[in-house]
């Protein structure tokens, strides 16, 4: 591993690469609107600094703190068939008190 590039794979991924899209949600947009926070569904391969570099430059914000989750596909079944939904990641980006993001 390489130490100027501490993420585990070599992709560099860009900024609409990264971030895929905004979640809106009855929870987000309550989050959007007392703490200034939005959720995005982002890459697997992204890391914090990767979501954080990207939310800067695609909506032109200052980015205060990126948490993540890792969502487990969940289990479908179809007549005889089990099979999983696909996992994802989500990306809560807390935003910096006078910079906003409209969706709407």
């Amino acid at each position: 591993m390489d130490p100027a590039n501490p993420t585990k794979t070599k992709i560099k991924l860009e900024p609409h690469q990264v971030v895929l899209r905004p979640l809106v949600t009855e929870k987000g947009m309550h989050r959007s609107t007392r703490h200034n926070a939005y959720a995005f569904e982002v890459s697997l391969l992204a890391t914090k600094s990767d979501i954080r570099h990207a939310v800067e430059t695609l909506f032109d914000v200052k980015v205060v703190r990126v948490n993540t989750q890792t969502r487990q596909g969940k289990r479908r079944r179809t007549r005889q068939r089990i099979g999983f939904t696909k996992s994802w990641k989500k990306a809560i980006v807390k935003l910096d008190p006078e910079y906003r993001i409209d969706f709407f």
